[in-house]
């Protein structure tokens, strides 16, 4: 089974990354960008199994190392198997 954990910096965290691709898509000639914002994705394989388990073992891992719950958000996304 596959999942996909998407972190994002919260709405009022400062995206300096986001600010400086949005500067150089403006100096590639990309004038409609409003505003770029950051993340990461991780995919996770687990063992076939229940999903609501594997949703909370997912979950559980985003909580405790992948994501930042000061600055950051995350969601957590099952493939059907």
């Amino acid at each position: 089974m596959k999942g996909t954990v998407t972190v994002r910096l919260k709405g009022g965290v400062l995206d300096v990354e986001g600010k400086a691709i949005e500067g150089a898509l403006g100096r590639l000639g990309f004038a409609d960008v409003a505003a770029v914002r950051v993340g990461k994705v991780f995919e996770v394989t687990l063992p076939d199994g229940d999903p609501d388990a594997a949703r909370a073992t997912l979950e559980a891992m985003a909580a405790q190392l992948l994501a930042n719950p000061v600055m950051e958000t995350f969601e957590v996304a099952l493939e059907p198997s």
